[in-house]
């Protein structure tokens, strides 16, 4: 029997032409997406805090992706982070600490569009309230010599695990009021901060001339491995998640590609992520206005 999607969901596919010659592809074939799923990670944290002999307490609420891990190691070192006691997940560590006032998480080393969505799902369900992704891309159109960042608007859906959240379509864009904030929140930053779209992939070993031509065609400015999931999911499951861009190389095809500037480029990261949390917050929590203007009602 075909599932009906919601009008919402059912407006976003685009056929495939590989439909019209008999082609079955998997990836797309699927039209369960507001299905719930059998296994669900509330249900292997549960298990994995029962083994591990682990409290149930919560993750920080804002907690950050760290590919690379150049992050991890910077607060490692210079903020006093320690390991989290309440983070279960099977194939990562989470690191805490506090700075300005606010408790921050961050897992490093997952790389990748599932591995990224794996540990969101996981984040989420042991209480992190905001994500914030900060992975290296490459640089595919010409903004300036790197490092510099990039706000990701939309990621175009070149990766597999978006298409089990969302059905087919070409991309998987920011929250428009989550991007909003986070461009006038940056706007006061003294960092340079682009934003703009990106080509999120499963292959970069297989980035070649020609694709990156159509990409640049299509006006991408960089291409990284986990936005494109990291949205789908966001935009599926109502999470708020944030990614940005730390685009530090050409591809490899300059001698002295790679640099990421001071600490790994963690302290220009960590003052992006700070500037968002800090709004984020500000907009979540009453102003004293508001908070008289309840007590007068009451």
């Amino acid at each position: 029997m075909t599932q009906i999607l919601p009008a919402t969901l059912r407006d976003r596919v685009v056929p495939s032409p590989l439909f019209d010659h008999g082609v079955n592809v998997p990836l797309l074939e699927r039209d369960d997406h507001v299905e719930a799923s059998v296994f669900r990670p509330e249900n292997m944290l549960r298990e994995a805090r029962r083994q591990k002999g682990l409290r149930g307490g919560s993750v920080p609420p804002i907690c950050i992706l760290d590919p690379d891990g150049d992050i991890v190691e910077h607060v490692r070192a210079i903020h006093g982070a320690v390991r989290s006691r309440d983070w279960a997940c099977y194939h990562t560590k989470l690191w805490e600490w506090e700075a300005g006032g606010i408790r921050y998480g961050v897992v490093g080393y997952a790389v990748g569009a599932s591995f990224a969505v794996l540990v969101a799902e996981q984040l989420f369900a042991s209480g992190c309230e905001l994500l914030l992704s900060v992975a290296s891309a490459g640089q595919i159109m010409d903004l300036g010599p790197p490092p510099y960042h990039i706000l990701i608007e939309r990621a175009l859906r070149d990766e597999g695990t978006s298409y089990h959240y969302l059905p087919p379509a070409s991309w998987a864009a920011a929250d428009s009021d989550l991007a909003a904030l986070a461009k006038s929140a940056f706007g006061k930053s003294h960092l340079p901060i682009h934003h703009g779209t990106t080509w999120t992939t499963d292959a970069p070993f297989r980035e070649t001339a020609t694709t990156i031509a159509a990409r640049q065609q299509q006006g991408i400015v960089a291409v990284e491995m986990e936005a494109a999931a990291l949205y789908a999911f966001a935009d599926a499951c109502q999470r708020p998640v944030l990614c940005l861009a730390h685009v530090t190389n050409q591809l490899g095809r300059i001698e002295g590609d790679f640099e990421k500037g001071a600490e790994n480029g963690a302290l220009d990261s960590l003052d992006l992520v700070n500037c968002f949390a800090r709004a984020w917050l500000g907009r979540k929590r009453p102003t004293k206005t508001a908070r008289q203007a309840e007590k007068v009602a009451s």
